[in-house]
């Protein structure tokens, strides 16, 4: 498996190496075109100079002609000034004189012929330039500018043409160039990479080192060590510090998750196995002949007691599961009227509120309130805040029912009289399967999910609920939008 550090390695030498064969290419390219052509020209310019001289010396009649010292030496200073070898050759392609550059002996080349190709090219076009080797008399391929010398007779006024002149350059000191600009480039190339190197370890290393520890972190918390969490990097304002950061709050709401299931498991176990240990040991009681059998009804209406309690449980569990199943949001709102559920509610309750002898409070707005929502579910709400209310009341107190509209809200509030719940208590009360010990001896007929219930409930319609319990006084109130 290619590491993050190789990728990025190899992903910085290409693109530095691309660059460079870029530029580097165009540049030679560039400097050679720019380079020969200035060559060329002033090779040309120099033999059209040396040409136009050779033909007003030549026909002046000044001294013995080329073989002159006077012209020679002229001759001679111009091609040490423009580091060239001069040759002229007459029509027939026979070099007839050279001038030497820097100490090279070019005498070698009197008597030698200048091949045709040249001559025919500027008996044609009038002059030549390009790289030659002069059929073998110059040792390597040199840039040759060659040049008519033309003449008119002084007497017949004709002009016609004396030879040749060529101006010849070694191209050994274009190639120093080119040589000296590759080196530099291989150089700058290798400077640059290493350079590339150094600066990619480093920023890999920095970048891989967090997603190394993430990646142990991630296996310890997948074998089950939920505590552990991504750390030393909480103050990174990149994307590294915003993966931390996610994995930490991921691994805390798994951990949760998994506290929760584990509290479910344990509550739902705690619930199943009382009713069943105790229908099974009435049963076993009565088919064994424990029980004696004037007690048989007895301990039949405990079992029956028992199953109900089960298939409350049941029931119970399956709701909190369609709850669950629809999603954190409410998909189908109607507007009703808050205050006929909640009278509708009290009404149904009328048996219960009548044996515990409570008195009903209620402070409702003249006409309708109405809200948007599930009328069923806000029904399921008030059932199960009412009917909490009333088995946690005290016996002969009064049971209060408030509906109060603020702004765009409707407070729909729940009141009581009985013990006062603790403030750690407050905290978990809305739970699942959360009863206080007070309620796992008293009350027989609740299961723990009843306000748990109602929370999911609101929670789906994007409202609150609070709780408070003062001086024996618990108030829940909850929150609905006005329609």
């Amino acid at each position: 498996m290619k590491s993050l550090y190789r990728r990025q390695f190899a992903m910085m030498a290409a693109v530095i190496l691309v660059a460079f064969l870029l530029l580097g290419g165009t540049f030679t390219t560039l400097s050679y075109q720019y380079i020969v052509t200035d060559k060329q020209e002033s090779m040309k310019r120099n033999a059209w100079f040396i040409a136009d001289f050779t033909a007003n010396y030549l026909t002046g009649g000044s001294g013995s002609g080329i073989r002159d010292r006077g012209y020679q030496m002229y001759v001679a200073s111009l091609a040490q000034i423009s580091d060239s070898t001069v040759l002229l050759a007459e029509n027939n392609g026979e070099i007839v004189y050279a001038a030497s550059v820097g100490g090279t002996d070019a005498t070698r080349l009197l008597g030698e012929m200048v091949p045709q190709d040249c001559m025919r090219s500027m008996e044609s076009g009038g002059s030549y330039v390009g790289r030659n080797n002069l059929g073998g008399l110059l040792p390597d391929k040199s840039f040759v500018a060659a040049t008519p010398i033309r003449q008119t007779g002084s007497l017949s006024g004709v002009t016609y043409q004396w030879g040749v002149v060529l101006v010849v350059n070694n191209s050994s000191a274009l190639t120093g160039i080119w040589d000296d600009l590759a080196s530099m480039f291989v150089l700058t190339a290798v400077v640059v990479l290493l350079l590339a190197a150094i600066l990619s370890s480093v920023t890999s290393h920095r970048q891989t080192k967090p997603l190394n520890e993430l990646a142990e972190v991630v296996r310890r918390f997948g074998q089950g060590e939920m505590d552990v969490r991504v750390k030393g990097y909480e103050n990174r304002r990149d994307e590294v510090g915003e993966l931390a950061e996610a994995f930490n709050a991921m691994a805390g709401s798994i951990a949760k998750s998994e506290a929760q299931r584990s509290e479910f498991i344990a509550n739902v176990s705690h619930e199943l196995k009382t009713p069943m240990t105790t229908i099974a040991g009435f049963a076993d009681g009565i088919l064994d002949g424990t029980i004696p059998r004037e007690k048989e009804a007895d301990a039949l209406n405990t079992i029956s007691s028992e199953t109900r309690r089960l298939s409350r449980l049941v029931r119970r569990m399956l709701d909190v599961s369609r709850l669950q199943s629809q999603g954190e949001t409410v998909t189908a709102q109607e507007r009703f009227d808050v205050s006929e559920v909640l009278l509708r509610v009290l009404v149904s309750l009328e048996g219960k509120i009548n044996n515990r002898g409570l008195d009903v409070e209620t402070q409702l707005p003249e006409g309708s309130v109405m809200v948007w929502g599930d009328p069923d579910a806000i029904t399921q709400v008030c059932y199960n805040l009412l009917d909490n209310a009333i088995k946690f009341s005290d016996p002969g107190s009064a049971l209060g029912l408030m509906i109060q509209v603020k702004g765009e809200k409707a407070y729909v509030s729940v009141r009581n009289r009985g013990e006062t719940i603790p403030p750690e208590e407050l905290r978990r009360i809305f739970d699942r399967f959360h009863k206080t010990d007070r309620s796992r001896s008293e009350d027989r007929e609740g299961v723990g999910l009843g306000l748990y219930i109602v929370k999911t409930i609101l929670n789906s319609h994007r409202e609150d609920i609070t709780v408070a319990s003062l001086e024996g006084v618990t108030t829940f109130t909850f929150t609905l939008t006005i329609a």
